[in-house]
């Protein structure tokens, strides 16, 4: 067993615990909702909730408001958003891609 004492394995636990990777960020796929804001977006994510009486699937909807840098994304776009620092009030999520142009 080390000692962490010493300054050699002191040394390298804090290198190990600085070279960690970042923990993985959350990721939504949605459909662009609105882009009428500058670099802004808003997203709407829809998921599949199983209801507990009567075993049913519902569908619910949450919007979420992205950084769009490049002013790319029109409404109906498929699009995949990805966590990150908040950026203002309501922003903390920025895009990533868009997987599917509106027709």
């Amino acid at each position: 067993m080390e000692d962490l004492n010493t300054p050699t394995a002191a040394s390298a636990a804090q290198t190990s615990t600085a070279e960690q990777p970042r923990r993985f960020r959350k990721e939504k796929v949605g459909v662009v909702v609105s882009n009428k804001m500058n670099k802004s977006i808003t997203i709407s994510v829809e998921k599949k909730v199983k209801d507990n009486m009567y075993h049913k699937f519902i569908k619910s909807s949450r919007k979420f408001m992205a950084h769009d840098e490049e002013n790319t994304c029109n409404v109906g776009d498929r699009v995949r958003i990805v966590e990150t620092r908040p950026l203002s009030k309501n922003k903390c999520w920025r895009l990533v891609e868009v997987i599917e142009r509106a027709k």
